[in-house]
């Protein structure tokens, strides 16, 4: 009669949150995402300040160079402060250097960084509405023009923003289900 020892059971790897094998690709994917939000809230950044500097002004008085709008601008008591849109490029910038170096050194899930970054990215639309309005309204009042964006690069702006807030409405509810799903199928296994 041949008699094996049982052999001992296989178990799955440690979750990502435990350490297990499974850490290292939670860890990328986490950094991975911190480092893509940053590109493109950097990006939303550049955007947004080119637009209230350059774009914007070049595209509601048509026919002029951007130092002609500044001179006539200046003839007429007005004129497009800079520390606004500088402030807003800056403060989006410095949002996403601070979630990578907190994800570097923490461990977040990936699904927390995004939720972060969507968030700051939200925040870009109204950010940039205050950025923006003193220079509308200031090459509104030289040219008696309308003080909106007139160039369509603020378009991107507030799409991405629009993206970035169903992207934090959807993600708790996503974990919740997800979460929701897990225990129930724990009870489920120790049914059976």
């Amino acid at each position: 009669m041949d008699h094996h020892p049982a052999q001992p059971r296989q178990t799955a790897p440690a979750p990502a949150e435990a350490g297990g094998r499974g850490a290292v690709s939670s860890r990328s994917a986490a950094v991975a995402v911190a480092v893509i939000g940053a590109v493109v809230t950097i990006g939303y950044a550049a955007l947004g300040l080119a637009q209230i500097l350059v774009l914007n002004p070049l595209a509601a008085v048509p026919g002029m160079e951007l130092d002609q709008i500044r001179a006539v601008m200046a003839t007429r008591g007005e004129r497009i402060d800079a520390w606004p849109p500088v402030t807003f490029a800056v403060v989006g910038a410095g949002l996403a250097v601070v979630i990578v170096v907190a994800t570097l050194a923490g461990r977040p899930r990936p699904t927390t960084v995004l939720l972060f970054v969507s968030l700051g990215l939200v925040g870009g639309a109204p950010a940039y509405w205050i950025a923006s309005f003193g220079a509308g309204m200031s090459l509104a009042d030289a040219f008696a023009i309308g003080g909106g964006d007139v160039s369509p690069w603020a378009v991107p702006l507030y799409a991405v923003s629009a993206v970035a807030l169903v992207t934090a409405l959807v993600l708790p509810v996503a974990r919740a289900a997800r979460g929701r799903a897990q225990i129930l199928r724990t009870s489920t296994d120790r049914t059976v």
